[in-house]
């Protein structure tokens, strides 16, 4: 017999993960595109969160709006690409 589990919402705040420093001894250009992409996925997870489903409802005036509303600086035209192909990927 199946039995349902009812998830209660936790009573605590989210706490995020304490952050590592990234290995030293990498091109410049390692660090420039592994920022880019935690910062694609933070967008990515927060259009996902308000409902922007499918990659052509993310425009870049969309992104760099979300980007503003939960306070990172504006992203460049490729990070908005980036942006989209996590959402095409999330599907």
């Amino acid at each position: 017999m199946a039995t349902a589990v009812i998830r209660r919402p936790s009573i605590e705040p989210f706490t995020p993960l304490l952050k590592k420093p990234l290995p030293a001894g990498r091109p410049r250009e390692w660090y420039v595109v592994h920022n880019r992409r935690l910062k694609a996925m933070r967008l990515a997870i927060a259009l996902l969160d308000t409902g922007v489903y499918v990659p052509s409802k993310a425009t870049d005036a969309t992104i760099r709006t979300m980007a503003a509303r939960i306070g990172i600086h504006p992203p460049s035209d490729i990070t908005c690409r980036l942006v989209r192909t996590f959402i095409r990927q999330n599907r």
